[in-house]
């Protein structure tokens, strides 16, 4: 490969295009695009706005978690059911602004407000680092936005989404900036808050500005683009120095080249397969034609390459976090997407923005009719006592496309009913939260029961329920049978909610214990 200064550098060997001659036409379309940009912004918030709550898979047990660290010990339950330590770590992102925001709008709204600032600000960010890039918004950029509802923001990895549009903003702010003697000591800061937010943030902010000084390099041996990155790097010391990082790394057990095989033609993931990799196909003709057209501008391309790179070799568990890799294979898809620098007529970003409409309207969609079916489901909390112990067992297909949102909904037993619950993430040494009873385990994964198609699911050997006042069972897959004694007082077509025989008397906080 090679790269010049040029500030239109290609990538893979090409040469920058001839300047052609700009058109009224194009003129005009430049600036139509910057208000498709602005519209399809918005856009984006739709899910959020349309749904009863986000219908994101760990979003419940983020909101109890933002339960806990705000209540301070003033709620007895909770008190006694939870521990809370603050840590100043690289996953904070969310958390930090729920103390604001939740006395403002309270803790439901405030976390709605957050899920649909974060789609919002992307789109934003995209539009930050093309006009910074070209002046203009073209149609890569446009492209990009269909990956910003990426598996990540689905599954609920809100601090590493919030970073991640946070680091666009930084990567472009780092190239307006060019040749200001100041600029280290606004990025000096601004790392620290990428970083604060979500450390693979931070990391591809390190990335795309590596990326675009390679680009600029003189030579193969020139090693300036090692360097110039350099007000990046403080966020290490804390990491050093232990604050909040847990060293903890893991492939996997079994399967890794079928894994990260998996991780790839399903980073456009999300609740329909036939348009998901019909959308992956898509894009990468796209990507694809651009580079044999020499329409691909390296000064981001190159950081679509080692962002691919990295989702091969980084493992799928670090700092205690999941899917570290997945989260990375769609953020090169969307950089790769940025790097196009193809002027096309207006049919042509019609066409871009389509394809993120398309798929904008099937998530909205699918999120009210979750919402509607949530709506059911929390009605059975009417008939939980405050403080109570909640078992909760999802029943989930061991094989399927689709983001389930129910797999942490009993969370919603903390946020409504201050209960004891086990869908949280409440790991010591992994999260912020955890349990005070450390007898048994009573937290996340423990309310999974994953299930093949002929496989019977008999809750009489759930062993949360053991421990527990309610058994509240989520799932399309009816359970064979329920623990010895349990009488159900509240059922949906999907759910039902168990009283179990061991429930305590909660007239008195103290039984139980």
């Amino acid at each position: 490969m090679h790269a010049s200064a040029h500030p239109e550098t290609q990538l893979a060997g090409t040469t920058a295009p001839e300047t052609a001659p700009v058109s009224d036409s194009y003129r005009r379309t430049r600036h139509e695009a910057v208000w498709m940009g602005f519209v399809l912004s918005c856009l984006a918030m739709l899910p959020v706005l349309l749904a009863w709550t986000p219908q994101m898979t760990d979003y419940p047990s983020h909101l109890a978690g933002y339960k806990v660290m705000l209540d301070h010990g003033h709620d007895p339950f909770l008190t006694r059911y939870f521990l809370f330590k603050w840590e100043w770590t690289g996953n904070l992102g969310a958390e930090l602004l729920m103390v604001p925001l939740t006395p403002l709008l309270g803790l439901e709204e405030a976390g709605r407000f957050i899920v649909a600032m974060i789609p919002f600000l992307s789109g934003m960010a995209i539009m930050a680092v093309e006009w910074s890039l070209r002046k203009r918004i073209g149609v890569g950029a446009i492209l990009a936005f269909a990956m910003i509802w990426s598996p990540s923001l689905l599954m609920g990895f809100l601090n590493y989404s919030l970073s991640l549009a946070f680091a666009l903003f930084a990567f472009a702010g780092w190239v307006r900036l060019e040749g200001w003697r100041w600029r280290w000591a606004v990025m000096v800061p601004v790392s620290f808050v990428v970083w604060i937010c979500h450390v693979s943030g931070w990391g591809v902010m390190g990335v795309l500005m590596f990326g675009y000084e390679w680009s600029r390099r003189q030579s193969w041996l020139d090693w300036r683009p090692f360097l110039k990155p350099w007000p990046l790097i403080f966020p290490l010391l804390p990491m050093l120095l232990g604050m909040g990082a847990n060293g903890k790394m893991s492939y996997g057990r079994w399967g890794v080249l079928e894994y990260k095989w998996g991780i790839l033609y399903k980073s456009m993931r999300s609740y329909d397969q036939v348009l998901d990799i019909t959308s992956l196909c898509l894009v990468l003709a796209v990507v694809a034609a651009a580079l044999v057209i020499r329409r691909f501008d390296g000064r981001v391309g190159w950081a679509a390459l080692i962002l691919l790179i990295l989702t091969l070799i980084v493992p799928r568990q670090i700092f205690g976090g999941d899917y570290a890799d997945y989260r990375l294979s769609t953020a090169a898809l969307m950089v790769a997407c940025m790097a196009i620098d193809w002027p096309v007529p207006r049919w042509g970003l019609a066409l871009a923005g389509l394809l993120f409409s398309v798929r904008i309207a099937v998530t909205s969609v699918v999120w009210f009719q979750d919402g509607q079916t949530a709506k059911q489901l929390i009605a059975a909390l009417d008939h939980v006592p405050e403080g109570s112990r909640v078992a909760t067992a999802v029943a989930i297909p061991r094989t399927q496309w689709l983001f389930g949102p129910f797999e942490h909904f009993g969370s919603f037993a903390v946020v409504r009913r201050s209960a004891m619950e086990n869908s949280n993430f409440a790991l010591p040494d992994v999260h912020m939260l955890s349990m005070r009873e450390t007898r048994y385990r009573f937290n996340d994964p423990t309310q999974r029961i994953l299930y093949s198609p002929s496989q019977r699911i008999d809750l009489r050997k759930f062993k949360p329920a053991r421990h527990a006042d309610y058994l509240w069972f989520i799932g399309t897959k009816k359970p064979v049978a329920v623990p010895d004694g349990a009488r159900i007082v509240y059922a949906t077509p999907n759910s039902f909610l168990a009283r179990l025989p061991n429930a305590v008397d909660l007239a008195n906080p103290a039984d139980g214990s």
